[in-house]
């Protein structure tokens, strides 16, 4: 079964995975440290529109998160190290399972408990971080995006073209460039809003994510459950 947002899996894959490793990331952001990842170039938050997930799994969505009655709008989906081409995932940790800790302290951003041992295993195993301070840098990168006004819930079906909700998040996030977001869907419904960190939570530029944008003309955004 399917969990939570876009599922387990990404609903496109940001680019192609392989094993080995890639040069050495940008610089840190030394007014707001984070503990620095290894062993990959820089890293994508990817925010997934719930509502889509939910109605495009139907019965196979996870019910945690599309069943709870709580009016997720834009959930964190995973935080993803990645090389300038590709991206590692499974790297071989001696946590394989998350910490009840942690799930429970990570639950108010990624709705699922499935997704959140599921990132944990196929990206965070990956960023050269204890499961803690991956956490912790899943967290703090979150923090840094101001999430649109008007996305924050949604009452009504929206059909939007996928360049408005980047002009809104760029408009949102001062410092954030076209090059450095890229808004994902499927065949009808806008599914997630990625963006381009350094491994100190900088936005930076990232060709190959921002190649790999939404090309419909317009998508559906469904409306916030719950609530």
């Amino acid at each position: 079964m399917l969990l939570a947002a876009c599922s387990e899996e990404p609903t496109s894959a940001p680019n192609t995975p392989i094993a080995r490793p890639a040069p050495t990331a940008p610089a840190s952001n030394p007014q707001t440290p984070v503990k620095s990842g290894k062993g990959f170039d820089f890293y994508v938050l990817s925010l997934s529109w719930s509502p889509s997930y939910c109605e495009a799994e139907g019965a196979d969505a996870n019910r945690q998160q599309c069943a709870s009655g709580r009016p997720y709008a834009f959930v964190v989906h995973g935080l993803w190290p990645q090389f300038e081409r590709g991206y590692p995932a499974d790297c071989p940790v001696g946590e394989s399972d998350v910490a009840p800790g942690i799930v429970s302290g990570m639950l108010p951003l990624m709705p699922s408990a499935g997704l959140i041992r599921h990132q944990w295993r196929k990206h965070g195993s990956c960023a050269g971080l204890s499961q803690r301070d991956y956490f912790d840098v899943v967290r703090a990168a979150r923090a840094r995006i101001e999430i649109p006004k008007e996305f924050e819930r949604l009452s009504a079906y929206r059909t939007i073209r996928p360049d408005e909700v980047e002009a809104s998040f760029l408009s949102a996030n001062d410092r954030l460039k076209p090059d450095g977001v890229a808004v994902t869907c499927d065949r009808r419904y806008l599914r997630e809003v990625r963006i381009c960190f350094t491994k100190g939570l900088e936005f930076r530029a990232c060709p190959e994510i921002d190649r790999r944008h939404c090309r419909l003309d317009k998508a559906v955004m469904p409306p916030v459950r719950g609530g």
